[in-house]
């Protein structure tokens, strides 16, 4: 059974909801070691909510053990300095697994992926959503990346005891504002499309964002954050900016290269952490490359020597 949301878990996702990768070490295995340093800069920038088995977790890339793994070994590291988000999804069996051990694990809430199954009912997710509500027992996190499924169906989504946010990863944002409405403010809608998508959202009503970049530069996420928490949309602009370039490396190759990006920043700076694995666009093309170590050069964290 699903218990009131924390104040806590509320606060949390008006915040960042940052994404982790998952590190892998020289034979592929998930290290989740390697997020240590990765971790306490996050939590040092500021950084309110840290999820696990994400998408730019490679969430699909994984085997199930393998999300086990890392579900059940990050929220230690993390020590309570941040919310841990436990990213659940895949079959129904699976999901209510990953579900059922959330809170055994350490996770303060869980989100749930949008079911990628070619014959979803509308009907269909809304049961399965409450099957992981009362599976976990944790606050819930929507994650909609096609918000097709209707707005009555969204309303039915958010209703479920135990809902506390709605990931909105689409750029719909009429719908969004009407599915605000309808719901009202008991549920907290997220802009899951990151921080370039976040002022827009945000003028709407959505608060808080979600963010891979607090993986190589959770300062400048938190700069974002906290520009549009006081209303200062042309700060906040300017920062989207200045990440302008690194975002649009993200989406090359049809998004391909999304956490491709991250892991080479990663990986230039001096965290390892292995590759992005297929269908994950990797390597980088090398003038993708060479763009990528020029903006971490002008970030100061290469040297231009090394460029």
């Amino acid at each position: 059974m699903t218990t009131p949301v924390p104040d806590r878990v509320r606060k949390a996702l008006s915040g960042i909801s940052g994404i982790l990768v998952t590190p892998y070490d020289a034979e592929g295995n998930p290290a989740p070691e390697k997020l240590r340093p990765i971790i306490a800069r996050c939590a040092a920038a500021g950084v309110d909510g840290l999820t696990v088995n994400g998408n730019t977790s490679e969430f699909y890339s994984l085997s199930f053990a393998e999300a086990e793994r890392m579900q059940a070994e990050v929220p230690a590291l993390v020590e309570g300095r941040a919310l841990v988000i436990a990213g659940i999804g895949r079959s129904v069996v699976e999901a209510e697994r990953l579900a059922r051990r959330a809170p055994k694990d350490g996770a303060d809430a869980i989100m749930i992926h949008q079911t990628p199954d070619p014959f979803v009912a509308p009907r269909g997710v809304v049961e399965y959503v409450r099957r992981m509500a009362d599976a976990s027992g944790l606050p819930v996190v929507l994650y909609l990346r096609n918000d097709g499924i209707g707005l009555k169906s969204i309303e039915e989504l958010c209703r479920i005891p135990g809902v506390a946010g709605v990931k909105w990863a689409t750029p719909n944002v009429m719908t969004l504002a009407h599915a605000m409405r309808i719901v009202g403010d008991q549920v907290n809608f997220i802009c899951g499309l990151a921080e370039p998508w976040a002022p827009p959202m945000t003028a709407l009503g959505a608060r808080g964002f979600t963010s891979g970049l607090i993986n190589v530069a959770p300062e400048r996420s938190v700069t974002i954050r906290d520009a549009l928490a006081r209303g200062d949309f042309a700060t906040a602009n300017a920062e989207i900016a200045a990440i302008a370039g690194f975002e649009a490396l993200r989406s090359e190759e049809q998004n391909g290269t999304n956490v491709s990006v991250v892991k080479e920043a990663l990986n230039l700076t001096g965290h390892d952490v292995g590759p992005a694995r297929p269908p994950a666009a990797w390597p980088l093309a090398p003038e993708s490359h060479a763009r990528l170590r020029a903006l971490l050069t002008e970030w100061g964290m290469l040297k231009a020597a090394a460029a």
